[in-house]
């Protein structure tokens, strides 16, 4: 049970101050997205500040990482939109419910190891897409709605707007420069709302956007039919979901072990979040993932515990009881000025930097991932394409890499000793390599440098020898790895070539 509570640990050292306050300047900037996330799904607005509260202390306590934070993100809920419009609330849950069942699964069949395979160019992408993402979604609150309309500021709202905005990330750049004794973050907000409190400043406030009061979340079982169609219907969408939580939790993870130089537990994190969304499912929540900005907004508070994620969630649940009249009324001029600074600083500048270092084929794919990720909100679907087609480049150019060294021995055999991984990609090169006609009565294909990889380098090594055999040639395969060997065993069935044993790699007199 140790390695779960490593709060209560106490020979772990927890700044508490410096966790409180993360956790409290976390839960200030959640508010507003979850409330706006919710919003623009059709849900009930308490919906998102209920999955805000689940997700961020069941994640806070069990999940993979100390200083990662979840909620209600925008990722997960506009997967839900679709069925919401469709089918209602209590299908959104059962989905929800869905995803985490899936999660836990992963978790538990320990697959969530496979995030290794995210290069780092379409980590840049997503990372860079995902800032740019946050910086536009603020952009919203300098608009209002006239008449059903949504329009823009203009006049001495749109100057107070900006004007607040500009000193709010004036206090998070100056005040570190001050004192690091309590996040700038805090200082900002608190600092704007005691002058707009203080001089009657009529600006944008939390409660333009949705109110904040309301109960505990209360137990709920979603009414629907349990049948065979109903799990048709929300399985994809669980499904889905599951993923893109996953992927945008596995890659945030990924991003605070670079940052604090230690290392997460990707398979926790998945049961963790799996959990936290059957809960979500059954007690009023939209689900949710681990969330990037409000993830960097706790660790450049300082927090590096668990703490603060577990501060945060309490704030959120406590703000929904007692303090809705005082967080209603919080600018949203601060609270945008703060996401404006985690957008720059979560933006990977040292990309541009590099950019005339990284090979072409890696621009591209970052700068498609980042494309993807702001045009269709859809961060599943930008790393998977990212990742294809990095891996199809690869393949491309570990195909070029095969060749062959050939010569005749004193004997007059004739030897082909090939290098390179001889896989779907590289068998057209291979198979161009041998002169089947001109060749002696007796070959020898050495693979001690190369290796066969897949069916596809079967069925060629198979076609090569069949076009020998066809005009009375012999072929010897030679330095078959151990896996290469079982390969071919399996494929006995389907294909005949001539091993000739090895095992030992001694030279064939």
């Amino acid at each position: 049970m140790k390695q779960y509570f490593n709060l209560f640990d106490f020979s772990q050292k927890v700044n508490y101050k410096t966790e409180i306050l993360a956790g409290l300047t976390v839960a200030m900037t959640m508010i507003p997205e979850s409330l706006s996330f919710a919003i623009l799904a059709g849900f009930p607005p308490l919906v998102g500040l209920y999955a805000a509260f689940i997700m961020g202390l069941v994640t806070a306590i069990f999940g993979g990482r100390p200083g990662l934070v979840s909620g209600g993100a925008g990722a997960t809920v506009i997967v839900l939109i679709a069925v919401m419009k469709s089918h209602g609330l209590d299908y959104v849950f059962a989905a929800v419910a869905m995803a985490g069942i899936i999660q836990i699964l992963i978790g538990v069949f320990r697959l969530g190891k496979f995030i290794r395979l995210v290069p780092q160019p379409v980590m840049y992408g997503f990372v860079n897409g995902l800032a740019v993402i946050i910086f536009m979604s603020q952009l919203e609150q300098f608009k209002t709605i006239v008449n059903g309309e949504s329009l823009w500021l203009s006049g001495s709202p749109l100057y107070i707007m900006i004007g607040l905005v500009l000193l709010t990330i004036a206090i998070v750049i100056g005040f570190p420069k001050v004192s690091k004794a309590v996040p700038a973050s805090l200082v900002a907000i608190m600092v704007v709302f005691a002058l707009v409190f203080g001089f009657g400043i009529q600006t944008k406030t939390v409660a333009d956007i949705a109110s904040v009061s309301g109960g505990f979340p209360s137990f709920h079982i979603p009414n629907i039919p349990l049948d065979l169609e109903t799990l048709q219907l929300i399985f994809p969408y669980g499904l889905i979901m599951a993923c893109v939580g996953l992927t945008e939790g596995l890659l945030t993870l990924n991003l605070v072990d670079e940052i604090t130089g230690t290392k997460g537990n990707g398979n926790r994190e998945c049961v963790a979040q799996g959990s936290a969304n059957i809960l979500n499912g059954f007690f009023f929540g939209m689900g949710g993932c681990p969330m990037i900005a409000q993830t960097l907004v706790n660790l450049s508070a300082g927090s590096r515990a668990r703490l603060s994620g577990i501060v945060a969630a309490l704030t959120i649940l406590c703000i929904v009881l007692f303090g809705a009249p005082v967080i209603e009324k919080l600018p949203m001029a601060a609270l945008v000025g703060v996401m404006f600074m985690v957008a720059i600083g979560t933006f990977e500048w040292i990309s541009f930097r590099i950019i005339n270092k990284m090979p072409k084929q890696d621009i591209f794919v970052g700068v498609l991932v980042a494309l993807i990720t702001i045009f269709m909100h859809n961060l599943a679907l930008a790393v998977l394409i990212g990742v294809i087609i990095s891996a199809l480049v690869f393949a491309w150019e570990s195909a070029k890499r095969i060749r062959a060294r050939k010569y005749t021995d004193e004997k007059g055999v004739k030897h082909y000793e090939i290098y390179g991984p001889l896989f779907f990609a590289s068998t057209t090169a291979f198979a161009e390599k041998f002169d089947v006609l001109n060749d002696p009565n007796e070959v020898i294909i050495d693979f001690k440098e190369s290796k066969i990889a897949d069916m596809s380098a079967i069925d060629a090594v198979h076609k090569i020898t069949a076009r020998y055999a066809k005009i009375g040639k012999k072929v010897h395969l030679r330095h078959l790895s151990d896996d290469c060997r079982v390969l071919l065993e399996n494929a006995e069935g389907i294909i005949e070539v001539n091993i000739l044993e090895d095992p030992t790699y001694k030279v064939v007199p």
